[in-house]
């Protein structure tokens, strides 16, 4: 398990800047979205031309699948 981890994390720093900046960016929503749903407090979100709020209860927080963007 620890040599997958390294591996995983080696492979990270080989990529490009971009990509690195991206699943930053996908891993801080996730957790932004599962620190709203755990305090029971909605979110705000754009939908057909209007921010409508989205309760708790509704909010679907992504599942990180770090392999699966590495193959890139």
């Amino acid at each position: 398990m620890k040599q997958q981890k390294q591996k995983v994390r080696k492979d990270i720093r080989d990529l490009p800047l971009n990509v690195k900046a991206e699943m930053a960016l996908k891993e801080a929503v996730a957790e932004a979205l599962a620190e709203h749903k755990r305090q029971g407090n909605p979110i705000a979100v754009w939908r057909n031309g209007k921010a409508v709020w989205i309760p708790p209860e509704e909010i679907v927080v992504p599942e990180e699948e770090p392999e699966k963007d590495l193959a890139v």
